[in-house]
């Protein structure tokens, strides 16, 4: 539907840039490299720095990131992946690119983070000749909520699963045991640079970990499997050699110039970030939303990537979406259950799972991002009350 040109959107999500952004890029637009230059190797160190992780090997987006994670840990195609129902294609999809067969596990109805219960009957419903084989675990934190890692770590470790966090939604989000990103609990953690995560870089993303063989392994697989073996059994320094079949997710320099000066101000945006939602939380816990919507809990180490709301009566998730695109108020749902997708059902038949459908049926991320303003902020408040009010 063409919108009206007076009126304005408010996008449910934007990037958010600032002048030291646009000087960090035009400083390597002046500079001789655009890509494969020092750009790549400050940011890494800054990533690792700021996670408090041994590795981070920076790629082309938030996709390869999983890929080269999944790869480098010794995925193929006799292995399993369980991943939550609610998520990105991307976690699921690069189990897939590997031949790896994907498991879907049930989520949490309130807010959609990896159901415990649901992956301990999964874990024990595999057999003998699957546990036999290099197997996963891959953990979401959703929204910015981070995913309950430890519990996971000690349940995939009890069945001999490796555990990658995606880690997409949730840079600066912690929880009494855990902290996104850091690895404490899992081999391997991923980052999105997409423009609405929290660090910017157009496209991007990272793998971070404390094991010094997958990262190693992930630098060769993001280019094309190929390294430079310059020491003293190599003197030649020119020489390179590919060692293994591997992809080009090379990032530029642009894009770590970019993710570096974002990533400087990670808490910034975080606090922005949590007095919207704070602000969202004082109206939405009042008549008329109480009695009709379910709100996020608001606790001090979401990191708020989304503000989900649920509604709570049947059909009205998609009325409000139409109403409000109307105004100019761009919503999404995040996400339809992966297993619903036709690729996925052709691959696990008509599964349903009750959390994940629980939660699917009334889930809406209404606008949160740093530079919302609260003249905007209230027009989606108010809003949302007057349709409420007909509805």
């Amino acid at each position: 539907m063409l919108l009206p040109n007076k009126v304005t959107q408010i996008p449910y999500s934007k990037q958010s840039l600032t002048q030291e952004d646009f000087d960090a890029v035009m400083e390597v637009m002046n500079s001789s490299f655009l890509t494969q230059g020092p750009q790549i190797d400050l940011f890494e160190k800054a990533l690792a720095k700021r996670f408090q992780v041994k590795h981070a090997i920076a790629c082309s987006s938030g996709t390869a990131a999983i890929h080269l994670s999944y790869a480098s840990l010794g995925a193929s195609a006799d292995s399993v992946g369980i991943v939550p129902a609610v998520t990105f294609s991307a976690t699921a999809n690069a189990f897939r690119y590997l031949g790896a067969k994907v498991i879907f596990c049930d989520v949490n109805p309130a807010d959609g983070i990896i159901d415990l219960d649901s992956l301990q009957r999964i874990l024990e419903s595999l057999s003998e000749e699957q546990l036999d084989h290099c197997n996963f675990v891959s953990p979401v934190s959703f929204a910015g909520k981070v995913a309950p890692l430890k519990e996971c770590a000690d349940l995939s470790e009890k069945y001999g699963m490796k555990l990658v966090e995606d880690a997409s939604h949730s840079p600066g989000g912690w929880s009494e045991r855990e902290t996104s990103g850091d690895c404490k609990w899992t081999q391997a953690a991923c980052l999105s640079f997409h423009p609405v995560k929290h660090i910017c870089a157009g496209e991007g993303g990272a793998v971070l970990t404390n094991l010094t063989k997958v990262a190693d392994r992930c630098k060769a697989l993001r280019s094309h499997g190929i390294v430079r073996p310059f020491d003293d059994k190599h003197p030649t320094p020119w020489k390179y050699e590919q060692v293994d079949l591997g992809w080009n997710y090379r990032i530029t320099d642009l894009q770590a110039a970019l993710g570096r000066s974002q990533l400087g101000k990670l808490d910034e945006s975080i606090n922005a970030r949590k007095r919207i939602a704070k602000r969202y939380d004082e109206a939405l816990s009042a008549p008329p939303f109480s009695e009709r919507i379910d709100r996020p809990a608001l606790t001090d180490g979401h990191s708020w990537h989304l503000y989900v709301i649920r509604f709570k009566e049947e059909g009205l998730r998609d009325q409000a979406y139409k109403f409000l695109k109307g105004l100019g108020i761009i919503t999404q749902i995040h996400y339809t259950p992966l297993y619903r997708h036709p690729y996925f059902a052709k691959l696990v038949g008509n599964l349903r799972l009750p959390g994940a459908e629980e939660y699917f049926a009334g889930c809406l991320s209404i606008p949160l991002f740093p530079t919302l303003t609260q003249i905007d902020q209230d027009k989606v408040i108010s809003e949302l009350a007057r349709f409420l009010s007909k509805h």
